[in-house]
């Protein structure tokens, strides 16, 4: 049976989801902060106020931009709507030194980053990769593992620069220390709904940094996508399949990331999306090498 991916409304059916008893995490100001690079500032959502202008980049990016088809609810408040962000951390950078129309200081939020610690997911509804991909063999084969679903990455088009991802990175990682994450899991996304025109970075993607059985996830019962497209015995011209890659599939790869057998279509974001996974023990030596030095610790952020 087709499922949908979409995101559970906020109306959805008490039986399914409740997301009008959960309450978005409010932690103290200095438990939110994670650390200042330049001019920009790293920390969690610590308000409704906050998630709303989180859920505004992302219609400007994913819909505006990006031509993703919103619901009806997500194009009347000119928000991306989603029963998970009341579950999340939202994790967001801002531009602390940025300037309104009149030349007063106003923070900007520049970038933004959804994350779902398997506690809460298991409080609630589940990973919301789970709507694509079956993670009961990976979850139930690795009880001990703590892991962190990473979804709706998204960077305002005037920051579109290596600095405010890789803010968007060391904040990350700051979290990740912190709560003593294993491993990083989500779905990425490759632009297109045509799997052929993508066979070389699906191809490669499978061929080159597959996750091997230990860590890997399959896409549900009809879902499935095979990711190895090209001819048999066709050469696979690496150098070509990176050029290619979404800019944040090619930061995944550069600090280790391994990606799921099989993928699967996202009609609503028109993409195809893979499993990704990134052990934390494996990542760390490139993930300190590739983004440097730690960010500032200013009085009242994180250890």
């Amino acid at each position: 049976m087709t499922q949908s991916f979409e995101c559970p409304r906020d109306d959805a059916a008490p039986s399914t989801f409740s997301p009008a008893r959960l309450l978005l995490r409010e932690p103290p100001v200095g438990d939110r902060l994670l650390g200042r690079f330049g001019p920009f500032e790293a920390r969690l959502a610590a308000t409704r106020k906050e998630v709303r202008k989180a859920q505004r980049l992302r219609y400007r990016v994913f819909f505006e931009e990006g031509g993703a088809r919103p619901d009806a609810a997500s194009r009347l408040a000119r928000r991306d709507l989603c029963a998970f962000d009341r579950v999340c951390e939202h994790l967001l950078v801002y531009d602390i030194e940025a300037l309104n129309r009149f030349g007063r200081r106003k923070p900007r939020l520049a970038g933004a980053y959804r994350l779902l610690p398997q506690e809460t997911a298991r409080r609630h509804f589940g990973f919301y990769s789970q709507r694509e991909f079956d993670l009961s063999p990976l979850l139930a084969g690795r009880p001990q593992t703590r892991f962190l679903e990473l979804g709706r990455a998204c960077v305002d088009a005037r920051y579109r620069s290596k600095r405010v991802v890789e803010v968007l990175w060391r904040g990350l990682w700051a979290y990740v220390q912190r709560e003593g994450v294993d491993a990083l899991i989500g779905c990425a996304s490759l632009p297109g709904l045509d799997a052929d025109a993508l066979a070389l970075q699906l191809s490669f993607l499978s061929r080159c940094a597959g996750a091997g059985e230990e860590w890997t996830a399959r896409p549900h019962a009809g879902r499935r996508i095979e990711m190895d497209r090209l001819p048999q015995g066709a050469p696979l011209d690496a150098r070509r399949a990176l050029a290619a890659l979404p800019p944040l599939l090619k930061a995944y790869l550069r600090v280790g990331a391994k990606f799921g057998d099989g993928a699967t279509a996202d009609p609503q974001f028109g993409a195809i999306d893979v499993f990704t996974v990134m052990p934390t023990a494996e990542v760390a030596a490139r993930y300190a090498a590739y983004f440097g030095a730690p960010m500032e610790r200013p009085d009242g952020a994180l250890a």
